[in-house]
């Protein structure tokens, strides 16, 4: 057999990621904050990149001068390498600004008063560290208390064992027993507990309870309080039923995660990217821009490239590849800003009912039905709604919040998943807490108001409401 080397023509389709589009992929799923964080960073690495200073009524030069901006999908207009050094004065002249414009100094805003401002909070650890210092001296004690410390979760549960503490350094099991008895006396009650049991039991000691029912309850009858089973706790403690009701209500107030309070979570701002406002009788989707820096290209760096005779073709070939990398942002910033206004105006368009009345007329919506509405990928789509939030009239929304799974009435109409929760909520809300409905029952009450779902999906529904099963709702 013969080895031949030749040249063969063949024709295909392929999917070309360029540069562009992947940039402009890049961008969709960003919140604003993070998409402005992007673009500072960008405007430090790229010397031809600098925000426009906008005064008030002005928008973006990007705005004001692009005739077309593609579709994500498509590919930038015009290459910058097929330009030749004419044509900089040409796209500069038409699409850029020429830097004759003052610069309108920004508002600088007053710092917020000193009572204001926020002081840093003691961890879990440091509080306890602390602790360990002033409770004992024996050096080794010490130094398996902090190691325990070290193994403690958020909530100031341990996750080692007693064996894999030993196993830490050269101690024994004694000196690791008596130094987690150490730390398990330690503020705030309940801390270095294993699990929720031993974690209230050490509440209810730190509380001077020892010995008492209600630490029997939790040692020994916990299976029957998670159950509500009030009168089996009666007999098995030899006690009146409103004796048990007072040792359970003891036991409500305890801490279930006493190292919470020591490891806050931080606050999580959001800001809608899309604000809805009624014009006349029409929604309308408004982007919100407040923050993202509009960007153009530094005239300094086109005064560069003007000069043709005095920059070698190092500084050329640089400036030539900076300013590709800007204009490919440039239009995968506007491309983004059209393709989310573009979604949510089509979301508002299928949501109308919701916008007048509220979450009761949501209706059920698919990915699917938008991107065709507005001639997309669902890809496309599902990349714009993630991490975004909307505005409406009736609060602030996750965009994804608006597609919703649903269900057809035996009327005829579609109910949007969320409805159904709703209405399950009330109906549990006023139900007789002697006599708490089954999910069987609730599926028949539904059934009557023409919602046919099986027992199972009204379980799975009940369990997203985190409300407990009738069993656990049941008051004696």
């Amino acid at each position: 057999m013969s080895l031949q080397v030749k040249l063969q023509q063949k024709v295909a389709h392929k999917l070309i990621m360029t540069p562009a589009l992947q940039q402009a992929i890049k961008l969709l799923p960003l919140s604003t904050m993070q998409l402005s964080e992007m673009l500072n960073q960008e405007i430090v690495e790229n010397p031809l990149l600098e925000e426009t200073p906008l005064q008030d009524g002005q928008t973006s030069e990007v705005d004001q001068s692009s005739e077309k901006v593609t579709e994500p999908g498509e590919s930038v207009t015009q290459s910058v390498d097929s330009w030749d050094d004419s044509d900089y004065e040409y796209f500069f002249g038409d699409y850029l600004d020429d830097g004759s414009r003052p610069n309108i100094p920004k508002e600088v805003k007053d710092l917020p008063p000193i009572e204001n401002i926020v002081s840093t909070t003691t961890s879990l650890s440091d509080h306890l560290n602390w602790q360990v210092l002033s409770s004992t001296e024996d050096g080794v004690v010490r130094s398996i208390a902090l190691a325990i410390i070290g193994n403690l979760d958020s909530d100031g549960y341990l996750g080692a064992s007693v064996e894999e503490l030993t196993s830490m350094g050269d101690w024994s099991t004694v000196d690791v027993e008596e130094a987690l008895r150490i730390v398990q006396d330690f503020d705030p009650a309940g801390v270095g507990a294993r699990d929720l049991q031993e974690c209230m039991l050490l509440q209810l000691r730190h509380l001077g309870l020892k010995d008492t029912p209600t630490e029997r309850i939790v040692a020994e009858h916990l299976d029957l309080l998670k159950t509500h089973k009030e009168q089996e706790l009666s007999k098995r403690l030899g006690l009146p039923v409103a004796d048990v009701k007072h040792h359970i209500h003891v036991i409500q107030q305890l801490d279930p995660k006493p190292g919470s309070r020591y490891s806050p979570r931080e606050a999580q701002y959001v800001e809608p990217e899309i604000t809805v406002v009624k014009v006349d009788d029409e929604y309308k989707a408004v982007l919100n821009d407040e923050g993202v820096p509009q960007l153009r290209i530094s005239a300094e760096y086109r005064h560069l490239l003007e000069r043709r005779d005095e920059n070698s073709q190092d500084t050329r070939t640089y400036v030539k590849e900076r300013l590709r990398s800007a204009l490919w942002l440039i239009n995968s910033v506007e491309q983004r800003r059209k393709t989310i206004q573009k979604v949510a105006n089509s979301i508002i368009q299928f949501q109308r009912d919701f916008l007048d009345d509220g979450i009761s007329r949501l209706r059920p919506l698919v990915l699917r039905e938008v991107a065709n509405d507005i001639s997309m990928h669902e890809s496309t789509v599902s990349r714009v709604v993630n991490n975004k939030y909307m505005r409406t009239p009736h609060g602030v929304f996750e965009m994804k919040y608006m597609f919703q799974s649903g269900f057809n009435s035996s009327f005829g109409n579609s109910v949007s998943s969320v409805v159904i929760k709703q209405r399950i909520q009330q109906i549990i809300e006023k139900e007789d807490n002697r006599k708490p409905l089954s999910d069987s029952k609730l599926s028949t009450i539904l059934q009557e108001e023409g919602l046919v779902l099986a027992r199972r999906t009204i379980a799975k529904y009940r369990e997203e409401l985190r409300i407990p099963g009738s069993t656990q709702r049941k008051v004696v």
